[in-house]
């Protein structure tokens, strides 16, 4: 909260994006926070972001405000574990990520997934359930999945196709397994069929 608040107390409706990283306080890897008016397919861009530069998310924490901007905070790390001075790539993700979310570029296609030796062995069956809230005015999304590269992005890809707009997420990985709960809202999500379609689509994708 007070690295939030010293980089944003004189930008809080900056037109810009501001991006920060600084070397990650829980141990490995980057912590990056992510400050812009909210878009559309902003959450699958920024996953798109760093599974380009080889980086896997973690952890997340994803949130929207009322006034329309977006503030996440993403735990990242190189995907080959390499030993690597972190301090030195703070400066190119914060101008490159910010560039993407200006340019709103195209998402890329989605790549065939890396799975590491032990959940080729010892695969994760995912589990995917769309609830209602307690207040009824999101759906809750749970996925229980083998974490990998991009595994994010392929959720995220799923979302836009289905044009389900993401409101707040809670991303945590527990070694080889990945817990994931997402804040959704979409015209779709009043049917019981779309979200049976839905559910059936993430479950595939996160299967291949």
């Amino acid at each position: 909260i007070a690295w939030h608040t010293r980089t944003l107390y004189y930008r809080a409706l900056s037109p810009d994006p501001v991006i920060k990283a600084r070397p990650s306080r829980a141990g490995e890897g980057l912590q990056v926070m992510v400050y812009v008016r909210d878009q559309e397919e902003l959450f699958a861009r920024i996953c798109a972001f760093f599974e380009g530069i080889r980086y896997n998310i973690h952890e997340a924490r994803i949130y929207t405000a009322q006034y329309g901007y977006a503030l996440d905070t993403f735990q990242v790390q190189e995907a080959g574990g390499a030993d690597i001075d972190y301090r030195d790539l703070t400066a190119y993700i914060e101008h490159e990520l910010a560039q993407s979310l200006r340019l709103k570029a195209p998402l890329p296609p989605l790549t065939k997934p890396r799975l590491s030796r032990q959940l080729r062995h010892f695969p994760i069956s995912p589990e995917v359930s769309i609830q209602k809230d307690d207040r009824g005015q999101y759906q809750v999304l749970s996925i229980i999945a083998g974490d990998r590269p991009g595994l994010l992005y392929r959720i995220a890809w799923e979302l836009v196709r289905c044009g389900i707009a993401l409101h707040a997420a809670r991303i945590d990985t527990l070694g080889e397994r990945a817990e994931d709960t997402f804040l959704i809202t979409g015209p779709g999500l009043h049917d019981a069929r779309t979200v049976v379609r839905l559910e059936s689509a993430l479950v595939s994708s996160l299967q291949t």
